[in-house]
Parts: structure tokens; sequence; C-alpha cells
């Protein structure tokens, strides 16, 4: 193997230039190009050259935008040896990935073209080598320019109807939390293979059944070989610690199956409910002459299905429930994004970095949104070791896509094929998704023609099934998200997008009728989510802007400011005014830049809080809650809990309070009660005491109570009612309940009777104490009065925190551990310590 990865370099012509000065010719003379990295793109090497500014700081994405227009071309020369060009060999060269429209030439000669960023290419170079010096060049082609002047009639597509004829990351021609940057280059590996007589085409591992005792796991070879009169055999290696299975069989064909039986096996789970076991898998191909080609991957043990029967305690509503190896779940997670604008910067430690945060949030599930990629194998491989399920959606979003055009659908065949086999063994990956809101939206716009024929509903309904059956048929396929029932977003089945909250779309409604749009502070409040009797809901969210260190780095000086250009322009979504109504409704308007990173990030949290709470509650009724969204692309504002630098929001701990395999919470009642109900989503019975306490904000309890409780595994349960007359002893807008467990068993957890805007809260006044720890410090914090929303501001990135953004009871000590991911050392001088309403601890 040839690592073709490292310098290259890098020129841009206008459209056709190129060509015509020979740059693809070996003689060519590029003496005074500048170097680029591969795997890299476009944008970040101009950055390094200083030909553009920082796209993302200020407004600058407006002054790049001249880089979509050009031809660029990437060269770089490699040596073969004059031996290694023997009779029998074939050199197959291999590009993980390139973005876009791209001619490959070597040696002056064309070999091929691609026009799909979301696979690779391969070709077979036997023929086109010369011992000794070897010139490779690509040509990447605007991407505007190649899809000219293609429409579509009837096309509703936001964010740049064109999009849907390039088979490239959709959210590059900006979305409503992504600027327009049209990435180029080579974004994945380039690798060239030597093979004598035939090699691996593909292999695929499955779970045919299990119990404690045995597990019998299938694998499927494919080969490709073009010396007939070779005898090859395949030898499979299954082995996990000190355990190693071995098995072998001759081939006659280019296809083989063969099955091993695994005694005790170790079983893949989700990081909640146990281990997610993994396997190293080797399986070898071999000819006369000895080993030919290797395969190497981990798998896991498992089964995973979706429930999807008839719910007899809510009739004519069925359950849409994931079932791992037997075990019926709640997904708790998020929608999950590419992590730059630029994915060729996303290394394997970036995606380590916003998976672990995923789960120390205690989530087990993300979804990988239709509109962006199919993430590179390193997000897979540690969704795999960190034991997190992957809603898989194929790239499509938000359009109408021509599947009326053969050419299209032939390429679509090719790409969920190559994904498909690329993404199967990943024990990881619970289901296959054919669009993001495609099939709904198209009915919101058509209201008035029902069940209508639309472009693109051949591919969700017929081509990506076939595809999916034909090559795992051991997932479920999932048409789009959301899906099912009388309306594509019903709430009695299927999995459903809440956007009533935040975007004002008012549901439910049924097929026929016209929908409904609220844009006002009450349309679009929270509270909604309270009403909402979904079985899945697969997106749902509120902005928040980003902690102001990250502002501070993208906003001039004279831009930091609430509601400034320059700060709006950090918000993509339209009206931007949204934001302001939401915080109407809960938090009121901010007057200053600070209160508006405090009032957001307040609505974005209580609003999470408050939906994962009443979605919880109603487990299995409902089975699932991904969140829109977890994490960004470039720093703007958005809905994500994890800004650009992962920088976390308040949000986010929220969240990760709200997600606790064990939590309680409180309801609100009609008739003026509150209840408190537990949810234990481990495997294990529950037994324990909750307290609860109605107290005010300055100290004083007005009643106490303590209800003993037994909870069987994997339910929820309503524990106690706190009856309507003992709350009205209280002033609601002075007082507050909280509950704790006695068995220190699920998070405290407290519930407000008004609106945060509306509350009545005496300044709290903190004492903090910091002392230094292994790689960070710990900060103490107290408070005479009830404090809220306690923050620890750290504004150094990797810095990691065990809780944040909590409340203070009166004399209560919290401890919160600060440490850095990294090897800068912090310091108190690093540390600010607020609550609201804007209190200041002197340290």
């Amino acid at each position: 193997m040839l690592d073709l990865n490292g310098s290259w370099k890098l020129m841009d012509f206008a459209p056709g230039l190129g060509v015509a000065a020979g740059a693809f010719s070996s003689d060519f003379d590029d003496s005074d190009w500048p170097p680029v990295g591969v795997p890299g793109d476009v944008h970040t090497a101009l950055v390094r050259q200083g030909r553009i500014e920082p796209p993302f700081f200020n407004m600058n994405v407006e002054t790049c935008q001249w880089v979509e227009d050009q031809e660029w071309w990437y060269r770089r020369s490699f040596q073969i040896d004059e031996p290694v060009l023997s009779p029998g060999s074939r050199f197959i060269l291999r590009f993980d990935g390139l973005d876009t429209f791209a001619t490959i030439y070597l040696n002056g000669a064309e070999i091929g073209q691609h026009a799909n960023m979301f696979i690779g290419k391969e070709l077979d170079v036997t023929s086109d080598l010369r011992p000794g010096d070897n010139l490779l060049a690509v040509c990447f082609d605007p991407v505007m320019q190649q899809i000219g002047d293609h429409s579509l009639d009837g096309q509703w597509a936001s964010y740049g109807a064109e999009r849907v004829w390039a088979r490239k990351a959709q959210y590059n021609f900006s979305w409503d939390w992504a600027p327009r940057l049209l990435s180029a280059g080579i974004w994945q590996d380039v690798i060239l293979k030597r093979f004598e007589g035939a090699r691996l085409a593909d292999v695929f591992f499955k779970t045919v059944m299990f119990n404690e005792d045995l597990a019998r796991v299938a694998i499927d070879i494919d080969i490709n070989r073009w010396t007939n009169n070779r005898e090859l055999g395949v030898e499979i290696v299954l082995s996990r610690g000190e355990q190693e299975l071995v098995a072998a069989a001759p081939v006659s064909g280019n296809r083989i199956e063969m099955a091993l039986d695994v005694f005790d096996p170790a079983i893949w789970w989700t990081h909640d409910l146990g281990e997610p076991a993994l396997y190293d898998l080797e399986v070898r191909l071999l000819g006369q002459e000895g080993l030919l080609d290797v395969y190497r991957d981990q798998v896991g043990i498992r089964t995973i299905e979706v429930d999807q029967s008839l719910d007899p305690e809510e009739p004519g509503t069925r359950f849409f429930t994931f079932v791992l190896n037997g075990v019926p779940l709640f997904a708790r997670g998020a929608d999950w994004i590419p992590a730059d604008s630029f994915v060729a910067q996303v290394d394997e430690d970036r995606y380590r970095d916003l998976l672990r945060l995923a789960v120390e949030a205690n989530m087990n599930c993300l979804r990988v949104w239709g509109g962006g990629i199919y993430e590179k194998r390193a997000f897979y491989q540690l969704c795999d070791q960190f034991g997190l399920l992957v809603w898989q959606d194929f790239m499509f979003a938000c359009a109408l896509y021509p599947d009326f055009d053969p050419d299209f659908v032939a390429q679509i065949e090719v790409e969920a094929d190559a994904v498909v086999r690329r993404l199967r063994n990943h024990p990881s990956i619970a289901m296959w998704c054919g669009s993001n809101e495609n099939i709904w939206i198209d009915d919101l716009v058509n209201w008035d023609e029902p069940g209508r024929d639309f472009p693109g509903k051949t591919i969700y309904h017929q081509v990506l099934p076939d595809i999916v059956d034909r090559l795992d048929g051991t997932r479920l396929y999932w048409p789009s998200s959301p899906f099912g029932g009388n309306d594509h977003n019903d709430e009695r089945q299927g999995n459903r997008h809440n956007w009533q909250v935040w975007h004002g779309a008012e549901l439910p409604r049924r097929f026929g009728e016209e929908p409904r749009r609220d844009f006002s502070p009450d349309g679009v409040s929270f509270r909604h989510y309270g009403h909402d009797m979904a079985r899945f809901i697969s997106e749902f969210g509120m902005h928040a802007s980003p902690v102001l260190e990250t502002l501070r780095r993208n906003v001039p000086e004279t831009g930091l400011r609430f509601a400034s250009p320059e700060l709006l322009y950090r918000n993509k979504d339209r009206p931007k005014d949204k934001g302001n109504m939401l915080m109407r409704a809960h938090t009121g308007l901010p007057a200053s830049l600070q209160e508006y990173v405090d009032f957001s990030m307040i609505a974005q949290a209580e609003g999470l809080k408050f939906a994962l709470e009443h979605y919880r509650r109603r487990k299995f009724h409902c089975s699932g809650t991904l969140f829109w969204q977890l994490n960004d692309c470039w720093p703007g504002l958005s809905w994500s809990v994890l800004d650009y630098y992962h920088f976390a929001k308040a949000g986010y701990f929220y969240a990760k309070r709200a997600y606790a395999p064990l939590m309680a919470s409180f309801q609100s009642e009609v008739d003026g009660s509150v209840s408190l109900w537990v949810v234990n989503d481990t495997l294990a019975e529950l037994h324990d005491s909750a307290l609860w306490t109605l107290a005010t904000f300055d100290g004083e309890t007005i009643h106490q109570g303590s209800q003993g409780y037994s909870l069987d595994a994997n339910v929820s349960r309503l524990v106690t009612s706190i009856p309507a007359e003992l709350l009205r002893r209280a002033d609601p807008r002075a007082s507050f309940l909280h509950v704790r467990s006695q068995g220190s068993l699920f998070p405290d957890n407290r519930h407000f009777f008004v609106e945060i805007k509306d509350l009545l809260r005496p300044q709290a006044n903190l004492e903090v104490g910091i002392s230094e720890a292994e790689r960070g410090l710990d900060v103490q914090i107290s408070s005479d009065l009830f404090a809220y929303f306690v923050q620890v501001v750290v504004p150094v990135q990797g810095t990691r925190f065990s809780d944040n953004y909590i409340d203070l009871l009166p004399g209560e000590k919290r401890l919160i551990q600060v440490r850095h991911a990294g090897d800068r050392a912090l310091t108190k001088d690093d540390v600010v310590v607020s609550c609201l309403p804007g209190t200041s601890a002197t340290i």
C-alpha cells in the first residue's frame, strides 16, 4: 500500500483554463504552486496561504464566495519501483472522498471522473503507471457550473434549490444554521494498493441469533478475482481478549457465506444498559503464494428492531420503540450535523470529544441528519466503542429530488449501495431513514393534494428500501423523518418533528388540512411541548447564544452588542426575531449582550428540560427524544447545545440532568395539583424515597413530604401527588417545589409555578472557594438564598465541568469540578462565578 496523503500542490484557474494550460501534464511547471495538505479543503488552504481571511470571523464568508467560482487543481508526484509492476498485479487507486465534481489524471492522461462527495472512487491504474516518477492530478470544477440550469417545476427547496442536482453536503449551500460555503478538495484519504490475482470486495458480519450461552453469527464475503485458475481460500478469525474462533474454507466462486458459533458471547449494548462489547474480526484471502488481502474491523453481537405494534393503553396509536437485544429502550439523544463547514478538518479527536460529551450527557442515541454527510469511519467506530446508537439518514433534506432523471437515480443507487456496504457492520447503526422532512414538507406545501406523487418519492419508497433490504435486512428502513399516520407528522404513530415551538407550526393537523402558523410569544412558547402525545420525537429545539468567549472570537468589538448587524449575521434563521418571541414568553427581552447570552440560554435550557421531562414521563407511549441539535458547524447562533468550539451552553447541562437514567420530575395538573414522577431507564428495580419540599426563594420551608416507592426496571411511574390546597399556601411567584432522592439515585429537581420572568426572587449572595486539583480546579459554591442559573465560566477551550448552570438552595454547598482536556493549566483568574439576577462572586 502506498499512502498518497500529505503534501500536494494547489492552484486555481478560471473555469476551463487549467486544462488549456496543461495542468494535467507531467511536464507542466508547478514550481510556483503553494503546498496543500491532503486530506484537506481549498478554503482552509487559502487561509493558510493568506489569500482569504478566516471565513468564520465577522462577515468574511461573503468575501470568499469567489472560491466557488474557480477551477481548483491538486497535483503530486510519487514513485513506483520497476519490480513491483509484475504480471498478475493490479493497482487500485482509491480516493475515499472527492468534493465534488472531479476529473482525475495520471501521467497526463484522464483516467476517470467523479461527481459524488459522499462515496469514494476506485480506479484500476495498472496500465497507467510507469516505473519511477508518476504524476497524479485532480481538477475540481465549480459546483454551480456543473449543476448548470437544471430546474424542478414546483421546487420548494430552501437554501438553494439547485443543490438537489449535486451529490454534495447540502448544508454547504447554506441552511438556517449554516453559511453558504461551497467547499472543494480531496477531503479524505488517497491510497494506491497492489493486489495479486484477487481481492476482498466486501465483508458483511451479522448476528443470526444469540442467547446467554451461544450466539451464531454469519459472515458473507464477496471476492473480486481476475485470475480464474488460482485456488483461493478464506480464513476468518473472530477474537475478544483470550477468546479466539477460527474458521476456514476454500472459495470456488466470487462469494462465500460462513457461520461461527460463539459460546458465552459478549453482547453489544448501549453504554447505559451494559457493555458495548466488541470483537475483532479479521478475514484473510489466501492464495497458493500466501496472503492476498485482509479485512479488519470491530464488530458487535446484537439484535436491533423497532416495535411498531398497537399501544393498547392509548387506542388508535402505535409504539415506535427501539428494541435492543430484546429489551425496549427509550432513545435519549440529539441530532448530529457535520462538525465543521469544512468536513475535511474534522479528525478523530474532534469526533471523540463531541461523542464523549454526548455520552457524559447520558445520551444513548444520535441521529445523523440527512443534509450533511455520511460521517467518516472514525465517527461510527467511536459510536460502536462508546455504546451510542445511530439513526442514519440518507443524504436528502428539505427539497424535491429529481427521481424522473434516470442518470440521477442510477447515481443514487450506486451511492446507497456503497453507503450500506460501508456502514452495515457497525453495531451502532440502529436504522436507515430515507430523507429529512421531504415527504412531510411536500404535503405541507401541497396540502390540498394529499397523497400526490412528487419528485423524490420513488427514491424513498422504492430505490432505497430495495437496496437496504438486499444488502442489510437486519434493520428497519423508514421512508423519512418525520413519517407515519394521517399527516406525515402524526402524533399517533411513526416519528415526529415538533416545530410548533420556535417555528410556530401549529400541531396537530391531518391530510388535506391547511397548515397553520403562529409567530407570537404564545405561539412559539415551549409550553406547547406539554400537549405533544407523539410516539418518537426526532427533531425539536430552540435557539441559544453560544458562550460570550465564542462571540468575542468571531464578532468585532464594535458588534458585541445585542441585535447588532454583526451579531445577527450569525443567525441564519428567518425571521431573525423568533428568539425574541421565545424570550418574551419566558424570560423577557434582554437589554445587553450579556443578558442576551443568559436569557437565550435560559429559554433553550428550560425548554429542553420541560420537553424531555414530559416525553420521558410518557415512556413507552413515547419512546425517544432526539432534540435539534447537539453540535455546530461554525460559530453561529443556533439550536446547538455544544457550540463550534465545544463550549457547552446551559442547555447541555439541563439536558444532561433531564437525561439521567433515573430521573424525577414534576407535572402541573389541570386541577392545580402537581404530580411527581420517577423514570427508571435502567434494567434494575429501584427502591427509594423521594423527599419533596415546598419553599420560598428566601429560605422559608412551607411544607415537606416524603414518599417511599418501588419501581420496576425500565418504566415510568407516578409516585405521588401534591394537592392544590397545599400549594395555595404559597405565592406562586415567590416559591418553588424541590425533590431529592434519599438514596442519591436521581439528580435533584425543581418546579416553578410561573415563567422565569415572573418569579419574585431576592438577590442571592454567593460564596465561592477555589482550590487546585489534578488537571484543574475544584470550585465550591454556596448561597444565602435560592440562587438561580449559577454558572461557572472559564473561557478556555477544552475545559470540562462536572456540572454547571445549576440552582442552589439556601445554605447549600455544591462542588463543581473544573478540568481541562489539554495541557493548559487552569488558574483561579480563569474562573468567574455568577447567578441571576446579575450577582457576581468575589474570589
